[in-house]
């Protein structure tokens, strides 16, 4: 109990170093993120019209007007069961190893090592995948903005694309040094962003958009436009990449689980940031997209053709000039989601250092001593990132296996420690966020909504494909995870012979029978005294 004139504060931060304690680490971090921080990272990453913007060309072909307001309804739905899901593991188990640290303690003993080390790699290359993604999506709005200045004369060549996002990865790299206090303090300027940006087009964009480029509802909401050549039910699935990689590239399920350890009252925050943010961006995704739909104009194919499909409905709507202001500002967000997503990946990368999983461990397992933060990891995910950016030179469709990858590997992360939770052998304690007799449901659902897209994601967009147009997440995807299993059984140095999961900073006790609570006040002791 905290003793008499101590601040809720102080209070507050004693038992979040507490359940971490009771978890195994010491507290390496500081906790400066508050539960409106929490919330967000999550919801900067999710990043709603940018993020629209970066993937609108998925739903556009795949259905058109009904794809973009349908699909995002039915998946924003299957989206939050699975944040659900999520959150309940948060709430027990708010730790920077999120999704492995879960595994590791749900899965049965015959196979926690290797789930853990599958879904920490997974999870890794995951997240890798959404910074790239995420800044590939942010390059391109970069050079659709100067096609638009110079009057659609400009088309720039995947060299110049690389430029543009090999140097936003860097700059990213370095805001993500910064201390942890900074970091904190820029989420509440991505929150009004986000929203201000969101609620400009919802209410602009209907208002200025000239009588000939405005649909009907039944073009808006009914005229399926398919062009990729897969029957119509099959594209609609199709088009469920748009909303999924916009709500789930690492976003509110993982990014705010693995700041976890910088967070305040982490238990309660954590989870409803997820679940919060999930619905947040529902909501205001959908209306986003009745707008877009009601106002792009009925040629659908000179969409499908630009290089930057929001871009080019801006255009035609408010002209060459404000245009270009409005699309700054997407920029700039895009550009702010990236920031986040890196330094949320670089905290998964650190704890996945800490417990020697990756190779150059003992070097990437350091917190630097002037800004509190792990450098090293950043830096190393920025640099895979950019090696992830290379796919751009194997053409169109091998860079966008990058968005498509940000999912299926994260969805491979997501689905193992739901269901072990259910299916190993454990003593699974909730926390503050739990759905009782409702949680078993709530899992099967997202579990299978995951395992099926998971598949649908690995096929190509079209079903005439040959090796230019084949996609090559699974590849990637495909080729990370047989290599993590070869890395793991190699002879004599593979993970088999010395991985045994997440290792403890701080030794719990071990007092006989004493209860789950006073083990947790033990280890706290002891983390306090080190």
């Amino acid at each position: 109990m905290a003793s008499v004139g101590i601040t809720r504060q102080d209070s507050v931060k004693q038992n979040d170093e507490q359940l971490l304690a009771s978890l195994g680490y010491k507290q390496e971090f500081k906790r400066a993120f508050t539960p409106l921080e929490v919330f967000g990272i999550a919801f900067s990453i999710i990043g709603l019209l940018p993020s629209m913007a970066s993937v609108l060309f998925y739903a556009i072909p795949n259905g058109g007007g009904p794809a973009m307001v349908w699909g995002w309804l039915v998946a924003s739905i299957f989206v939050l069961f699975v944040g659900i899901a999520m959150a309940e593991l948060a709430s027990a188990a708010p730790t920077s190893g999120g999704l492995y640290f879960w595994t590791y303690s749900l899965a049965s003993p015959r196979w926690r090592n290797l789930l853990c080390w599958l879904v920490g790699y997974s999870n890794t290359i995951g997240s890798i995948a959404s910074v790239a993604s995420i800044d590939w999506g942010c390059a391109v709005q970069v050079m659709a903005a100067v096609t638009i200045g110079s009057g659609a004369s400009f088309e720039p060549t995947s060299a110049q694309l690389f430029g543009v996002y090999t140097g936003i990865v860097l700059s990213h790299a370095v805001i993500c040094c910064l201390g942890t206090a900074v970091l904190a303090r820029l989420q509440n300027l991505y929150i009004v962003l986000n929203v201000l940006l969101c609620l400009a087009i919802i209410i602009a964009l209907p208002i200025a958009t000239p009588s000939e480029f405005k649909n009907s509802a039944k073009v808006a909401l009914w005229d399926f436009y398919n062009v990729n050549g897969w029957p119509n039910g099959y594209a609609f699935i199709l088009s469920f990449l748009a909303p999924l990689w916009t709500i789930c590239k690492s976003c509110s399920f993982d990014s705010s689980v693995h700041i976890s350890e910088e967070a305040a009252n982490a238990a309660v925050a954590v989870p409803w940031a997820i679940v919060s943010a999930i619905g947040v961006a529902g909501v205001l995704g959908w209306a986003i997209n009745v707008s877009l739909a009601f106002c792009m104009g009925g040629d659908r194919a000179s969409l499908v053709d630009s290089a930057q499909p929001m871009a080019q409905i801006f255009f035609q709507t408010f002209g060459q000039k404000p245009t270009l202001a409005i699309w700054s500002i997407v920029v700039i967000v895009q550009y702010m989601m990236g920031s986040s997503m890196l330094l949320a990946a670089s905290r998964q990368s650190f704890a996945f250092s800490r417990d020697s999983a990756l190779p150059f461990s003992s070097w990437l397992y350091s917190i630097n001593s002037y800004t509190k933060t792990p450098v090293n990891t950043v830096w190393f995910d920025a640099i895979l990132a950019i090696f992830l950016g290379l796919l751009a030179f194997a053409g169109n469709q091998a860079i966008n296996a990058v968005f498509a990858l940000s999912v299926t590997g994260l969805y491979f992360a997501y689905a193992i420690p739901i269901v072990v939770r259910f299916t190993g052998d454990n003593d699974f304690k909730p926390g503050p966020f739990h759905l009782g007799i409702f949680s078993l449901p709530v899992g099967i659902i997202a579990v299978l909504f995951m395992a099926f897209m998971g598949t649908v994601f690995l096929f190509p967009s079209s079903p005439h494909t040959n090796v230019t147009d084949m996609n090559y997440a699974t590849v990637v995807f495909g080729g990370v995870m047989v290599l993590s299993l070869v890395y793991y059984y190699f002879p004599k140095y593979g993970g088999v012979y010395w991985f045994k999961g997440p290792v403890r900073t701080i030794e719990p006790a071990r007092n006989g029978n004493g209860s789950f609570e006073d083990k947790k006040a033990a280890a706290f002791v002891e983390a306090v005294e080190a």
